[in-house]
């Protein structure tokens, strides 16, 4: 048997917004393996809160930004340990340099970004520099980016969430930054439901399962029942069929249409601090 600290569950707590001791049985029973505990709690029934970014508690800077005729967009996390250090000069006019940086160069990859140069020295290296002044561990840990005929970014207050989010085209009109904020707030895990990845598909069904196995139902009724409860999950975490967050009686597909009736939204990218 695992031997589970009082720091991993209420780790577990404030990721899940679950029971302290319903956290402490699902980690003996993954024997202290998180994302298994989520799942145990999730088939128990357990009502997980959406906080697939709180795993750990990075602290930094995430930013993002659009290229001046908007169609390139770029979203990066640069961590360190501290808040202090996170709002030090240094670090945000690093952070800055790094963002404009991308704009002109349009890196197409995290590792072409941290080749490129900045006073004569690599994006890494400049990193590992910051390291030796601070003490602290730093790291560029995710970068993405988006090309599309309009491309639209949203910083979150505090620039620990941003987005970005491309359009199949340009309307003049704010869409691109009124669903950039959609995607900060929902979190969602795919355009619409035909984008959704397998994996994910296959372990709501097998948690829809075990649930329906829990409540009694019929061994033949369960994958219909999980397959409706798949149906609930596409609606809340698939961008195209989520509530628009500005006038919950339409979806965002619903406020796409009544913008243009071939406008698209072609891709998003979401970063956040801790995921």
């Amino acid at each position: 048997m695992a031997n589970i600290t009082a720091a991993e569950v209420n780790k577990l707590r404030k990721m899940t917004g679950a029971g302290m001791m319903d956290c402490k049985n699902a980690l003996v029973e993954s024997e202290g393996d998180f994302d298994k505990a989520i799942d145990i709690l999730r088939k128990k029934g357990q009502k997980v809160a959406n906080k697939r970014a709180d795993k750990e508690a990075n602290e930094g800077i995430v930013l993002a930004r659009t290229s001046s005729d908007n169609t390139f967009g770029g979203v990066f996390k640069l961590s360190c340990e501290t808040d202090f250090v996170a709002k030090n000069d240094e670090f945000v006019g690093f952070a800055n340099s790094l963002m404009d940086l991308i704009l002109d160069v349009q890196p197409e990859s995290l590792d072409a970004l941290k080749a490129l140069k900045i006073n004569g020295r690599t994006v890494e290296e400049n990193v590992t520099d910051m390291v030796g002044k601070t003490g602290e561990k730093m790291e560029l840990a995710s970068y993405e980016f988006i090309k599309a005929e309009s491309v639209a970014a949203y910083n979150h207050m505090g620039n620990k969430l941003a987005t970005v989010l491309g359009l199949s085209q340009n309307t003049g009109s704010d869409e691109g930054h009124q669903l950039a904020m959609q995607v900060a707030a929902m979190n969602p895990v795919a355009v619409d439901k035909d984008d959704v990845a397998q994996e994910i598909i296959d372990k709501e069904i097998e948690i829809g399962m075990d649930q329906a196995r829990q409540e009694g139902k019929p061994e033949d009724m369960l994958e219909k029942i999980a397959r409706g409860k798949l149906n609930k999950f596409f609606k809340e975490n698939t961008l195209m069929n989520q509530d628009f967050v500005r006038d919950s009686k339409i979806t965002v597909a619903q406020f796409l249409k009544n913008a243009d009736k071939d406008l698209k939204v072609t891709a998003f990218k979401r970063l956040m601090l801790g995921s």
